[in-house]
């Protein structure tokens, strides 16, 4: 995996299960837990290699004879918005965030029950309960954030977007993130990318992780719009992608 994985560090391996992005595919997992006193440095260790966080996981595809999946980041302070995310700003400049502690609250969950039902029908986080989604909020070893982004420009100010975000020694890694979908001229889900790049810069820090990008994958197509962009390689480290 890599050299620099501590001696006692166990890994497991998933059984294989079908992959989400890939038609045809099989996905296994290599994965590890994230307890006590060391796992903000093992997350961020692994976090350097490729690896993602779920609850107290973490993991990286280990699919056998494919290697689609790539973890990426985006180099925040080096990203030049082009017009149409200027655009997409513009249109949400009504739109306020607020960083909160990692709390589940019925609000979220109900943004969280539509997004699913009308972007990822038949997915299996669509039978989450409440519990379910509280324990995807709550349940981190590490420093994680809550980023409401609420709508300033109508009564009530409503919550149209939610960001469950990491914050790395470099960074910040947008671990799961969600949107109203009746509002998808706005461009919400670039929204919060954009928001992020531009807190990454305000901090003086460097990166902006987004997960695992799949480049024949329609549903990972945005995340290589936004440029420059590393790829972790493996052995090789990280790459700009040309």
């Amino acid at each position: 995996m890599t050299d620099q994985t501590p001696e006692n560090t166990q890994l497991f391996l998933t059984a294989a299960m079908p992959c989400p992005y890939l038609p045809g595919r099989q996905e296994r997992k290599l994965f590890t837990h994230l307890t006590g006193r060391r796992a903000t440095t093992l997350h961020h260790l692994l976090s350097d290699n490729g690896f993602r966080r779920s609850q107290n996981l973490i993991y990286r595809p280990a699919c056998d004879g494919c290697a689609a999946c790539q973890s990426v980041r985006i180099v925040a302070q080096e990203f030049v918005p082009s017009q149409r995310y200027r655009r997409i700003s513009k249109a949400n400049a009504d739109v306020a965030v607020e960083v909160c502690q990692p709390r589940a609250t019925a609000e979220q969950f109900a943004l969280f029950k539509r997004y699913l039902d009308a972007r990822h029908s038949g997915g299996g986080m669509t039978q989450m309960s409440f519990v379910d989604y509280e324990y995807m909020v709550e349940d981190t070893p590490v420093q994680t954030v809550l980023v409401e982004y609420r709508l300033n420009s109508v009564p009530g100010r409503p919550l149209v977007a939610v960001a469950l975000t990491d914050v790395m020694p470099d960074g910040l890694s947008m671990v799961y993130s969600f949107f109203d979908p009746d509002l998808a001229p706005r461009g919400l889900g670039n929204l919060l990318i954009l928001d992020h790049i531009e807190q990454v810069k305000l901090a003086g820090l460097t990166y902006v992780y987004l997960g695992y990008w799949v480049k024949d994958s329609p549903k990972m197509a945005y995340k290589g719009r936004y440029r420059p962009l590393e790829v972790q390689r493996g052995p090789l480290g990280w790459r700009r992608l040309e």
